[in-house]
């Protein structure tokens, strides 16, 4: 990519962090991600000329994701925070996306009328704040708070949403620390979410699950999958096969 551009879209103190040759996102100034955004946009990658959103997508790293390793018809990228928004605009336009992702400044609470048709969704995702509002030290830079803490919207508020926009049988994925499972659960029946699919992930054989991955299907049936869990690493440190898959062409560094 021309240097002369990419320097177009950055502002001070940003940095591009690329998914693939050709997709950068534009981190910095608190808003970034992690390797937790990599497995839930990985999780959920959709299917051909599906209609998708994220909610609480942050610096729109799940659906600059879901354009490299898929083709889906269009993506919502919904966030509070404009700064946030701001950065996600320019990295749509600087991979040249907008035509396929568009960006919405709204809270998830309050999309009536942000031109997101209820039931029309195939798949949404949401990588939500893993910490009860509460709970735990808040973080001083509010970036960081509204990320990690329930203080702008608690996790059954995401599920509502989600149930909101899907169709029928739609598909909503999400992530959470395994301490939380049983709330995540009661948050997803009590909006019409269906568990289908479990799987928690460990750095290493014999640690404890640090994160789990799950997938509620709107008005499905009951019954659930629990997945082999997937480990991020072998024994030998080095990152596991399926880890190696999974990142693929993103950041040399990690592979």
């Amino acid at each position: 990519m021309n240097v002369s551009r990419k320097e177009k879209y950055l502002k001070a103190g940003e940095t591009l962090e690329y998914l693939s040759k050709d997709v950068p996102v534009i981190i910095g100034n608190g808003y970034s991600f992690n390797t937790d955004t990599v497995l839930l946009a990985w999780y959920s990658l959709p299917k051909k000329g599906e209609t998708c959103a994220d909610l609480g997508t942050g610096c729109g790293t799940i659906p600059l994701f879901w354009c490299t390793r898929a083709t889906p018809k269009a993506v919502w990228a919904v966030e509070l925070q404009p700064v946030a928004c701001g950065m996600t605009r320019r990295s749509v336009e600087l991979c040249r996306l907008e035509g396929t992702v568009h960006v919405v400044e709204r809270d998830v609470r309050m999309l009536c009328g942000a031109g997101l048709s209820p039931g029309s969704f195939d798949t949404v995702a949401c990588n939500p704040p893993y910490t009860a509002d509460g709970a735990g030290v808040p973080s001083a830079a509010e970036s960081e708070r509204l990320a990690r803490h329930e203080t702008g919207c608690p996790f059954g508020g995401f599920a509502e949403a989600a149930a909101s926009l899907l169709r029928w049988g739609g598909r909503f994925f999400c992530c959470m620390r395994p301490e939380r499972l049983c709330e995540t659960m009661l948050a997803l029946h009590e909006n019409g979410l269906e568990p289908k699919r479990l799987r928690f992930v460990q750095h290493r054989k014999g640690s404890a699950p640090f994160l789990f991955l799950l997938q509620a299907n709107r008005g499905g049936r009951s019954g659930m999958s629990v997945e082999p869990v997937l480990l991020m690493e072998n024994a030998d440190g080095c990152l596991s096969e399926e880890m190696a898959q999974i990142y693929g062409n993103y950041k040399e560094g990690h592979l």
